[in-house]
C-alpha cells in the first residue's frame, strides 16, 4: 500500500514538472500574429521581407506555422497609412513592424497600446515618435538609421567622384518630417565643402517631369537626396531613368537605386536592421515591454556603386573609392 502510494506521489511529481501550467498551456497555443506595414510592396521589397523572416526563424519563429504575419503595403502613398494601420489594430495583432518615419507616425497615432518595432526609422526623438533613444518610452522602440554625419559622407564620396563638384541638386521630399531636419545637416557640410545646393520638391510621382526639366535648367554637377525617403524608393525605377537622362552623376541613399542603375549610394544595411528586428520582436513575445527597449542605431554600412553606369556616363571611378565598395556591379 505504500509502495502504491509513493509511486502515486512520483508520477503526479513528474507530471507537474514536465506539463506546462494552464496559463503556459495557453499562452503556447496562441500564435503571435504580427502586422507588417511596408512603404512600397512585396515586389519592391523582397530582400527586407526575406531578412526579417530570416531573423524571426533564427528565433524559433517559422511563418504560418507558429507565427502569421499580416502585411499591408502603402504603394509608396503615404496617405494610405492610416487606413492600413486601423486595419491591423481592427485584426487585433499583437505587434506592428513599421518601416520608415510616415509609417511609425501614422502607427503610434493609431495606437498607444499595441507595441511597435520600427525596423527603419530617422531621428526618432526630433519627429516626436520616442522621448529618447535609450528610454523610448511608449510602446514603440526599433531601430535608427541615423548616424554621426550621414550626409557629410554622400558628399565627400561625390566630391572624391568629382573633385570639381560644386553645385548639387538635392532631391527632397516636403511631406517626410525629417526631409527639414536633413535639410539643414546637408546644408552644413554643403558649406564645410564649398558646395552650392539647389533643392527641388519631391512629393508626387506628377511632380517628377518637372523636377527634372528644373534639374536640366539648372544643369548643376551632380544630384543626390535629403532623406532616405521611402516614397522616392517605391519609385526608384522611374527616378534612375530621369537621372540617366540628364546625365548626372548621383548619389543614393539606398542600394536599390544603384541595382536598378543609380551611380553610387552609401547607406545602412536595411536588409541587416530588418533582419535585427525580429529580435526585439521576439523580447515582446515573450513579455518585454518596448518603453524598456532601447532604440538602436545601424552598425552596418554599405557602399555600392555602379561600375556599368559610371562608363555609360564617362566617369572614371578612383581606385581608393573601388577598393572601399561593399559591393560592385558591373
Amino acid at each position: 500500500m505504500i509502495a502504491k502510494a509513493f509511486i502515486i506521489v512520483v508520477a503526479f511529481t513528474i507530471s507537474v514538472l514536465i506539463s506546462p501550467s494552464a496559463s503556459q498551456a495557453q499562452h503556447r497555443g496562441h500564435v503571435p500574429r504580427v502586422g507588417y506595414l511596408g512603404t512600397s510592396s512585396a515586389s519592391l521589397e523582397p530582400e527586407l521581407v526575406k531578412a526579417f523572416r530570416e531573423g524571426l526563424r533564427d528565433r524559433g519563429y517559422v511563418e504560418g506555422q507558429n507565427i502569421v504575419i499580416e502585411y499591408r503595403w502603402a504603394e509608396g502613398n503615404y496617405q494610405r497609412f492610416p487606413d492600413l494601420v486601423a486595419d491591423l489594430v481592427k485584426l487585433k495583432v499583437d505587434l506592428i513592424l513599421t518601416a520608415g518615419t510616415p509609417g511609425a507616425l501614422a502607427a503610434k497615432r493609431a495606437t498607444q497600446t499595441i507595441p511597435i518595432v520600427m525596423a527603419v526609422t530617422g531621428d526618432a526623438v526630433a519627429t516626436g515618435l520616442v522621448s529618447s533613444l535609450a528610454r523610448p518610452g511608449g510602446n514603440l522602440t526599433g531601430f535608427t538609421t541615423m548616424a554621426p554625419d550621414l550626409e557629410g559622407k554622400h558628399l565627400e564620396i561625390l566630391r572624391e567622384l568629382l573633385p570639381k563638384l560644386v553645385t548639387l541638386v538635392v532631391l527632397l521630399n516636403p511631406s517626410n518630417p525629417l526631409t527639414a531636419i536633413h535639410w539643414e545637416q546637408i546644408k552644413i557640410s554643403a558649406t564645410a565643402l564649398g558646395i552650392k545646393l539647389q533643392p527641388i520638391e519631391l512629393q508626387r510621382p506628377e511632380d517628377f517631369k518637372d523636377a527634372f526639366d528644373r534639374v536640366a535648367r539648372q544643369r548643376p554637377d551632380a544630384i543626390t537626396m535629403g532623406v532616405a525617403d521611402r516614397f522616392l524608393l517605391a519609385h526608384r525605377t522611374q527616378i534612375v531613368d530621369l537621372v540617366a537622362k540628364t546625365r548626372l552623376p548621383a548619389m543614393y541613399p539606398y542600394r536599390d537605386f544603384v541595382v536598378a542603375g543609380g551611380l553610387v549610394s552609401y547607406a545602412p544595411s536595411y536588409e541587416d536592421l530588418f533582419r535585427r528586428s525580429a529580435t526585439y520582436v521576439d523580447k515582446i513575445l515573450k513579455g518585454a515591454k518596448p518603453a524598456d527597449l532601447p532604440i538602436e542605431q545601424p552598425t552596418k554600412f554599405e557602399l555600392v556603386i555602379n561600375l556599368k553606369t559610371a562608363k555609360a556616363l564617362g566617369l572614371g571611378i578612383p581606385p581608393s573609392l573601388l577598393a572601399r565598395a561593399d559591393q560592385v556591379i558591373e
